[in-house]
């Protein structure tokens, strides 16, 4: 878990947990945890907050900055070190087809 502090506020660690693409546990101030994905943040309104599908992907939900202690990084980041594999297998298959003379059906972007 993140160690908020002088060098660390909560706002960068919601930072972090939104360009995370996996779940994370979110800790209220309260104790509970909820397992979730938070798929959206707004810092620029009066108060600020996240939004979430908990982990049996209901939702949305919302919760406010002020409702969290900390996020816990407890998923497996899915994309994590995947998005130059999944480019060059889209390019090994465009090579194929154009050697086989089938229509180009993907995409490199």
């Amino acid at each position: 878990m993140p160690e908020l502090g002088h060098e660390l506020t909560l706002a960068q660690v919601i930072d972090m947990a939104f360009d995370y693409r996996g779940y994370v546990t979110v800790v209220k101030v309260d104790g509970t945890e909820v397992l979730s994905y938070i798929f959206n943040r707004n810092s620029d309104v009066q108060e600020p907050y996240v939004q979430i599908f908990d982990e049996a992907g209901d939702g949305p939900f919302r919760i406010s900055y002020s409702e969290i202690r900390n996020i816990k990084f407890t998923g497996k980041d899915l994309a994590a070190g995947k998005s130059w594999e999944a480019w060059a297998e889209r390019r090994e298959k465009q090579r194929a087809s154009k050697t086989l003379g089938e229509p180009d059906t993907t995409s490199l972007v």
